[in-house]
């Protein structure tokens, strides 16, 4: 029997063959990530008047007859329009055991298109929490930030986690797996998590980040290595060591530090503190067992940031901390991790945008 941590991916796959995760289509077995399941769109988005969850009580078919506009079949594919929410039904539905509960986010591409997806449940008063025992349907709120996109059915926008009773590691045995192997360059700041701060003096170069342009064309989410980065990106570069935020613009970003999540641990990098600044790096997302494990081929891996500026401009510095990871214990190593034959994307990364636009 698995026990407290983080599932992995042999104990999703049970899950699947004993019927606590079921769909519409078969699960199919590149959607088991090392410590994470991928969720798949279903045929129909409903366009919605506002962001919502169902609240204690109440279904989200409930909520969907009250705030519906109109419904968009996405089986060949349709266009999700920036400022726009929508609500999908996944074609993944969960019977989940009374001592297993699930988080999700969404996965790395989605993230850095700024295209806000949140799981939502039924009697759910969370964004992307699962509770413990959830019987019923998922379903994904999408609102698109910076640019429209086109979705079809089937696409994986989404992965969930399932944790068993308290899988969070405190800072003392936090610095105790960095002493053993280290799980970031240079010093362990660590505080509630492993702080991680941005890179505005990049070796050998002026080039910092990214910055999306208000004004481009939709983005096809089946298409990989396709676009050019000109046509919905700004180059934001710097040689002072900061950068000035504007309020409302969306920029993606790098760590100063490479990081490293063991393979019997897995990490989740939390909201920002007000405290620190006018901004947020944008989404919560999962770090995989083996992310930035050199025996992975990740040696050298950074964080990517996503980040958006808040109600007024903001100077970002260099080395500033601008986040945290918090790491959590896996229930078992996972029989596969991170980079290793898995065509992981970002294993090794620096500063790098979504999959769907071409390498510059």
């Amino acid at each position: 029997m698995t026990g407290t941590g983080v599932l992995a991916d042999s104990a999703i796959r049970a899950m699947v063959n004993g019927g606590q995760i079921v769909a519409d289509v078969p699960v199919l077995d590149a959607q088991i990530q090392p410590a994470s399941l991928d969720l798949r769109l279903g045929a129909t988005a409903y366009r919605v008047r506002a962001s919502f969850l169902a609240g204690k009580g109440r279904t989200v078919e409930e909520r969907l007859a009250e705030f519906e506009m109109h419904r968009i079949d996405l089986q060949a594919g349709a266009v999700l329009e920036k400022g726009c929410v929508y609500v999908v039904p996944l074609m993944e539905s969960l019977a989940l055991p009374a001592d297993i509960a699930g988080a999700a986010s969404a996965k790395s591409s989605i993230g850095r298109l700024d295209l806000l997806t949140r799981i939502i449940t039924d009697h759910g008063t969370e964004f992307d929490r699962v509770q413990a025992g959830y019987q019923g349907r998922l379903y994904v709120e999408i609102c698109p930030q910076s640019f429209s996109v086109i979705a079809t059915a089937g696409q994986m926008l989404n992965q969930i986690i399932f944790r068993r009773g308290h899988t969070l590691i405190g800072d003392e045995a936090l610095r105790a797996i960095h002493a053993k192997t280290p799980i970031v360059s240079g010093e362990a700041v660590i505080s509630g998590g492993l702080g991680f701060s941005v890179d505005l003096k990049p070796e050998g170069s002026t080039l910092v980040g990214y910055r999306a342009k208000p004004h481009t064309g939709v983005i096809d989410l089946s298409k990989l290595g396709h676009y050019d980065p000109a046509e919905f990106w700004e180059e934001v570069r710097t040689d002072t060591g900061w950068i000035i935020l504007d309020p409302g613009a969306f920029y993606i970003l790098v760590s100063r530090e490479a990081i490293a999540i063991p393979p019997d641990c897995a990490a989740e990098m939390a909201p920002y503190l007000a405290m620190v600044g006018e901004f947020r790096v944008h989404y919560a997302g999962f770090f995989d067992p083996g992310f930035g494990w050199a025996e992975a081929g990740g040696a050298g891996s950074r964080g990517v940031l996503e980040v958006r500026c808040h109600e007024a401009p903001f100077v970002l510095e260099h080395g500033q901390v601008v986040g945290r990871l918090v790491y959590e214990r896996m229930a078992d190593v996972p029989e596969r991790i991170y980079g290793a034959g898995i065509a992981s994307n970002y294993q090794g990364q620096g500063l790098k945008l979504s999959k769907h636009f071409r390498s510059t």
